[in-house]
């Protein structure tokens, strides 16, 4: 970084001496870190205004790789400071044969995707084959990357082609990973203690499940920005070499915190039951005019003040 700053600092020396011979010195940029906007937020922290604080958006999703395919796991709570949604689908399709799960502001990740979706698509239409998971990856690396983590979407990526089955960790700022077992999201440290825990090669579909499913369940239980179902997305190798591999999205796989029965066995007093009919409404279709309903006060216009308009 120093050498090229110097190099630039000579170049800058050669063009001024160009123009003005008696030019024999020039300022070479500082290398290293620049700490000028610390000083900055702390004069614009004592005149009272509040800096932007990071968001925890809370998710958990996790991925892993089996014999025959891949399995995507991801919980459905949607937090906006609250608890927002109860039942949020965090698995996004992107081609027959690939589906991503996403973290991050709900907006950013639907939107991402079916962007990449629809560009996938186009692609598919123009060369005759199916979508390549490593296509897709660099597709969205490179755009998260263009807009340098401002795009809050954390992906994990999982798909089928003719090359076998391929799982990917893309982060907001267009790293990536590919790896048998992932997690991401604020729940992922609990998922990939399950994963780390119980994983082996060459699962079969059941075990991959079980996994995945108690990952899930994990980050349900001990993240507070994780909760309510656990949904699934399966997809197969072909049965036959050509064919598209089948994808099979589980919604609703498991519901640990199903209330149900629960409330079933609330007893609630008679009085909150209310027969049909106890309210009584409007009667009759005949709406009288205003006037017929109101008292008219004469002399009431002397009290209400017109403001003089400006003639133009």
């Amino acid at each position: 970084m120093a050498n090229f700053a110097n190099m630039e600092a000579y170049a800058t020396l050669g063009r001024k001496q160009a123009q003005d011979p008696s030019v024999d010195t020039v300022e070479v940029p500082r290398s290293g870190f620049n700490f000028d906007l610390v000083r900055r937020n702390q004069v614009l922290q004592s005149t009272g205004l509040s800096m932007p604080k990071p968001m925890s958006t809370g998710t958990t999703i996790c991925g892993v790789v089996f014999e025959n395919g891949i399995v995507l796991g991801a919980d459905t709570r949607a937090t906006a400071g609250n608890v927002a949604d109860k039942n949020c689908e965090k698995i996004h399709y992107i081609a027959p044969n690939i589906y991503c799960c996403g973290a991050g502001t709900a907006a950013d990740t639907e939107m991402t995707t079916a962007l990449i979706a629809s560009q996938l698509e186009l692609l598919r239409m123009r060369t005759g084959s199916d979508s390549r998971v490593v296509t897709c990856m660099t597709m969205l690396k490179r755009m998260l990357y263009k807009y340098q983590g401002q795009v809050s979407a954390a992906l994990v990526l999982g798909g089928v082609d003719v090359s076998g089955p391929h799982l990917y960790t893309i982060y907001p700022h267009g790293s990536t990973d590919k790896l048998p077992f992932v997690t991401m999201g604020s729940g992922s440290l609990a998922a990939m203690s399950v994963f780390e825990a119980g994983y082996k090669d060459n699962m079969n579909e059941e075990e991959a499940k079980l996994l995945v499913q108690n990952a899930i369940r994990a980050g349900i239980f001990n993240d507070l920005g994780s909760g309510s179902n656990v949904d699934l997305c399966v997809i197969r190798k072909p049965a036959r070499k050509g064919e598209t591999p089948p994808a099979i999205m589980l919604r609703g796989y498991e519901k640990p915190n199903e209330q149900g029965d629960l409330r079933e066995r609330i007893k609630r007093p008679e009085a909150s039951h209310l027969p049909v009919g106890t309210t009584v409404g409007i009667q009759t279709t005949v709406v009288s005019p205003i006037k017929e309903r109101v008292e008219v006060i004469p002399g009431a216009k002397d009290f209400v003040v017109v403001e003089n308009k400006a003639d133009d």
